[in-house]
């Protein structure tokens, strides 16, 4: 039987520098949902990649002495080592500066205009050099870019528009119709009241005043600005041009889900919905714009001087570490906060403290006890039923809450098996048990217990901290990796190694923060 597919995209990194742990999280969060539904048996087609035309990287790359191309290769370079460090487990890496991308990009071009959605006229607005897009005066706040609270100046110049107020009630109708299409809906609702009902400003699609972009080839004068260029990548790398679709393109198309931040949601739920709808091409399932992740409670920035960065953060603490705190700190629709502080007490409290002790700790005591062999002696009590009960719920917890986008939800519902059993170890006490001897068939059936915990536990863990499941199976000596408990297993030659070791606080500080 053909596996059901399932195709999630990252929105692709801007190549103008290097991203910071804030830039990561999208990645890493995409990654786990990407992960999960491998692991439930879908056809996953996991596709990120780096956006890397327009102004601001013709100056950037000008101020560096370099070509605007040697400029992007550098980032984009950068960007993927960034990915791979972080065990990102992408399928495609698309670049819009790819020859066979932008080919395409100029056929959709061409044929937007071609069937009169896009006209030729004058742009006179408020531009946002490095948000790259005009505003109108109402659309600032306190006179500043409404995405990134910088300075707009007055700009004219002969470009191209499309026509998007055509799509607004095909746009509305379909918000009405697919109710899930955006999450949270929130992000909906301030897009309709602020973009759409106000009366959607003709977009402006070409520029003339640089050349870092995909030519317009009937208008050579012209690049195609960065929306049209950078929104196709969803379907220009999986085979799609106007007068031909390949067969990935048919399997894996629309996407089910797209994870962008909230910050550009307007493009993945305005421009990219109705460009869509002028291709004749069905819209993706679910737009989920993300929170943000801050530290110490304000966005990061160069100029702030308050950017962490993924590869510091990872060579310092391990790289499950970041993975396993970006998740845990960002809520569904709630920014999540990041300072060593921070870290630490989530590294000792979570996966030194929960997971590290209880692994450590289990076979441990089934080497001391039974020299590393258990199996399952059914000697059952009460105490029993709530935990094998809690293991047998996780998947459906897990996945219910991946699929309401609730990730960080999903990471502590197998925390919670974890705690569970480490409150089970103080209950059923394996050392007392361990005195008695008409008790071994007992002190065996909880050891069985809590091994089975640890297993499923990091059959789902691998979404999320894919190292540190691998070592967790690797000390189990078990390549089971089913996802609920067994019933009769069998345990032998495991090795307990730590995984997490406590960090002294104050001897970090101390070491690594001080200015």
């Amino acid at each position: 039987m053909e596996k059901e597919k399932f195709y999630i995209t990252t929105a692709i990194a801007y190549t103008s520098s290097k991203p910071h742990i804030g830039n990561m999280y999208e990645i890493i969060l995409s990654d786990a949902i990407a992960r999960f539904k491998r692991l439930e048996g879908y056809d996953v087609l996991f596709q990120t990649g780096t956006d890397e035309h327009g102004e601001k990287i013709q100056l950037k790359a000008k101020e560096a002495l370099l070509t605007p191309q040697e400029y992007v290769d550098s980032i984009a370079g950068e960007i993927r080592r960034l990915w791979d460090l972080m065990n990102i487990s992408y399928d495609k890496f698309v670049r819009t500066t790819d020859e066979h991308h932008e080919k395409i990009v100029q056929h959709i071009f061409k044929k937007f205009y071609e069937q009169g959605d896009i006209y030729k006229g004058e742009y006179k607005g408020l531009y946002c050099t490095p948000c790259e897009s005009f505003f109108t005066e109402s659309q600032l706040v306190d006179g500043r870019c409404p995405d990134c609270g910088r300075e707009v100046k007055e700009a004219s110049e002969e470009a191209y528009f499309f026509k998007l107020s055509n799509y607004t009630d095909r746009l509305l109708k379909y918000y009405e119709e697919n109710p899930d299409f955006v999450v949270p809906v929130s992000r909906k609702n301030e897009m309709i009241n602020n973009f759409i009902k106000p009366g959607l400003q003709d977009l402006c699609v070409s520029r003339s005043s640089f050349d870092w972009g995909v030519p317009v080839d009937f208008d050579p004068k012209h690049v195609v600005y960065v929306w049209i260029d950078a929104l196709s990548n969803y379907i220009t790398n999986i085979g799609y041009d106007v007068d031909v679709q390949s067969e990935e393109f048919k399997k894996y198309w629309p996407a089910d889900l797209h994870v962008v931040g909230k910050d550009i949601i307007r493009f993945h739920i305005i421009y990219w919905p109705i460009m869509l709808m002028a291709l004749g091409l069905p819209l993706p399932k679910k737009v989920y714009g993300h929170p943000w992740l801050l530290f110490n409670n304000d966005k990061m920035s160069k100029s702030k001087g308050n950017i962490m960065y993924p590869d510091d953060l990872a060579n310092t603490f391990g790289v499950d570490a970041i993975r396993y705190y970006c998740l845990h700190e960002v809520g569904m629709a709630n920014d999540g906060n990041i300072t060593y502080d921070l870290i630490i007490d989530r590294y000792n409290s979570d996966l030194a403290n929960v997971l590290g002790n209880l692994v450590n700790r289990t076979i441990s005591m089934a080497n001391k006890y039974f020299g590393g062999f258990v199996n399952n002696a059914k000697v059952n009590e009460e105490v029993d039923s709530e935990l094998i009960q809690m293991i047998n719920n996780l998947h459906e917890n897990v996945s219910k809450n991946i699929d309401n986008m609730e990730i960080s939800a999903a990471l502590e519902s197998v925390f919670d098996v974890l705690r569970r059993s480490n409150k089970y170890i103080d209950e059923t006490m394996p050392w007392a048990l361990a005195k008695e001897e008409d008790k071994q068939d007992r002190l065996k059936t909880v050891l069985y217990n809590l091994l089975e915990a640890i297993r499923v536990s990091a059959s789902l863990l691998s979404c999320f901290l894919p190292e540190t499941s691998e070592k967790i199976f690797k000390q189990l000596n078990t390549l089971d990796k089913t996802l609920s408990f067994k019933e009769d297993s069998v345990y032998e030659n495991m090795n307990a190694e730590v995984l997490f070791a406590r960090i002294d606080k104050d001897k970090f500080i101390e070491e690594n923060c001080q200015n």
